[in-house]
């Protein structure tokens, strides 16, 4: 008789069907929901239905129309106080400093190797997704018009500069105080959401934290770009046709 059969070696699992893809999958659709929190009404809105357009040009205000594109358009000129711009550069200071921080572990995939031809596709389209969604239509649309507007209602003719709004003019910018209900709700949970975020993504092995960080990279530094463009653009006259969602006086 033969003897016992030697057991067929088991095969690994394949890295899309293992817990730690779907722990990536999750913090990915956090950051995504989080980022959309922030993206304005009216880009959402443009089109309602197949076929339906801007309204013709005579029907409405050249700012009503550029507040549905998301660009600025002229507006009476505000003179920028230095708590204005200590507000703008915070800002920008805090976003760079994430960069920095990410960014030894983004790039760790072209130092390091050891991805399969699946992890390079997630890394790119990580990549994509998150410069979309979080940098263009989180930042650039809505967040860092915001950052600017308020920060210029710190200058003489914004009427709103205060000791206090001055000294934490970054987080004012941010709209965490000072601000409507609704703007404090979106600011807050969004950065309640960062923290858990980060919470989830440190616990990921390697390349997935690396694959989650590169998308969040890509986001912030479109994001900070857009808020520096801005910045520039308002300190030629050119303010964001956005609302700064203050609170009555």
């Amino acid at each position: 008789l033969a003897g016992p059969q030697p057991a067929e070696p088991r095969r690994a699992p394949s890295a899309w069907m293992t817990p730690r893809f779907g722990l990536t999958l999750c913090a990915a659709a956090m950051a995504t929901c989080s980022s959309a929190l922030a993206a304005p009404a009216q880009s959402r809105r443009i089109f309602s239905s197949a076929g339906k357009s801007l309204p013709a040009k005579g029907a409405v205000s050249k700012a009503a129309r550029a507040r549905v594109r998301g660009s600025a358009v002229a507006t009476p000129p505000m003179t920028p106080s230095a708590a204005s711009h200590w507000g703008v550069l915070g800002v920008m200071a805090i976003l760079a400093n994430a960069i920095g921080r990410l960014a030894p572990i983004a790039i760790e995939p072209l130092k390091r190797g050891g991805l399969v031809p699946g992890h390079w596709v997630a890394y790119v389209a990580m990549i994509a997704t998150f410069a979309y969604v979080e940098g263009y239509k989180a930042f650039q649309l809505k967040f860092s018009p915001l950052v600017v507007s308020r920060a210029f209602t710190l200058g003489p003719e914004g009427g709103r500069a205060t000791f206090m709004r001055s000294f934490l003019a970054p987080f004012y910018s941010m709209g965490l105080f000072h601000a409507t209900r609704k703007r404090k709700i979106v600011s807050w949970s969004i950065s309640i959401a960062v923290l858990i975020i980060v919470g989830l993504v440190k616990r990921l092995p390697y390349p997935w934290r690396s694959i989650v960080d590169a998308g969040v990279l890509s986001g912030l530094t479109w994001g900070v770009t857009s808020i520096g463009c801005i910045y520039a653009k308002a300190l030629g006259g050119t303010l964001p046709a956005i609302s700064t969602e203050l609170p009555p006086k």
